[in-house]
């Protein structure tokens, strides 16, 4: 009896592990895999860098119950600042949001969903801002650009597009139910 009691917890176990691993909240992108150099196409267009400055394609899913809105970052924690750069920040994204097609970070926001902002980054104004780390020593040693969606528990965030980096980052903390990201690498 006593095996079938231990048998039918360990069942009961792992099929409760296997529900979370289900409903786990993802991010991914069909244009950078995990951990993989970030294409030049996603690279900034100046200070330097000669890319396209295209937002890659986001998709994410398994957001928790009672998610109401949406945020999506990407920061770069080597920079030499002191306090890393923030080269794209959206939020107020709708809950019936599942993903950002390639390019939707353009500067006028049209692409994205209505009511979403595109608050300022780290160069200056609103949009997505590729990778573009000094040149040297980043070679031998690339910069970690983390992709992060916010599953949120408010509708918005009472924030401008002028809004900065940090600023929107504690909001946005504050107001998570949970988080998923993935990392993509580049230098020169």
């Amino acid at each position: 009896m006593q095996l079938v009691s231990w048998f039918a917890a360990a069942l009961i176990a792992m099929y409760a592990q296997a529900a979370a691993a289900a409903d786990k909240f993802t991010l991914k992108s069909a244009d950078i895999a995990p951990n993989a150099k970030i294409a030049v196409k996603h690279v900034y267009k100046g200070f330097g860098c000669e890319g396209g400055n295209v937002s890659p394609a986001l998709a994410w899913s398994g957001a928790p119950a009672g998610t109401k809105s949406f945020a999506v970052t990407m920061y770069d924690p080597d920079a030499p600042t002191g306090s890393g750069w923030w080269h794209w920040i959206v939020f107020n994204l709708p809950a019936s949001t599942a993903g950002l097609e390639q390019g939707a970070g353009d500067a006028s926001g049209t692409r994205l969903p209505a009511g979403a902002v595109q608050s300022r980054t780290d160069f200056g104004g609103p949009g997505y801002g590729g990778p573009c780390p000094p040149s040297g020593p980043s070679l031998k040693n690339p910069h970690r650009y983390i992709f992060t969606v916010f599953a949120l528990r408010v509708d918005k965030l009472d924030l401008t597009p002028d809004s900065s980096g940090a600023l929107v980052g504690y909001m946005l903390n504050a107001n998570a139910l949970d988080k998923a990201s993935f990392t993509g690498r580049y230098g020169r």
